[in-house]
C-alpha cells in the first residue's frame, strides 16, 4: 500500500513540478471560470441583424474599434473598421 502511494506522488510530482516552473516563467497560465468572469473582455457583441436564416451582419466592439462583420455559410468577412469614438460620432 505504501509503495503504491509513494508511485503515486512521484508521478504527480512529475507531472506538476514542470507546470509549477513554466506558470513561474510565464510560459504557461490558467483562470478559472471566476476569473474569466471577472476580466475585462476584449470583444463585445454590439449588435446581430439576420438578413436571411444564413447570412447576418454582426457589429462587435474590440480594443476600441467598431467592425462590421459579415456572415454567411462561406465564412465571415470585414465589411468596415472605425475607430470607437468615430462609430459613437456617426450614430
Amino acid at each position: 500500500m505504501i509503495r503504491q502511494l509513494v508511485a503515486v506522488f512521484l508521478v504527480m510530482s512529475l507531472l506538476l513540478l514542470p507546470l509549477w516552473y513554466l506558470r513561474r516563467r510565464g510560459w504557461a497560465f490558467f483562470q478559472t471560470r471566476l476569473q474569466l468572469r471577472r476580466s475585462h473582455r476584449r470583444l463585445e457583441l454590439v449588435e446581430k441583424l439576420p438578413l436571411t436564416p444564413q447570412h447576418s451582419l454582426h457589429v462587435v466592439r474590440m480594443d476600441g474599434r467598431s467592425l462590421l462583420i459579415g456572415v454567411s455559410p462561406a465564412g465571415c468577412a470585414l465589411l468596415e473598421s472605425v475607430k470607437a469614438e468615430a462609430a459613437g460620432e456617426s450614430a
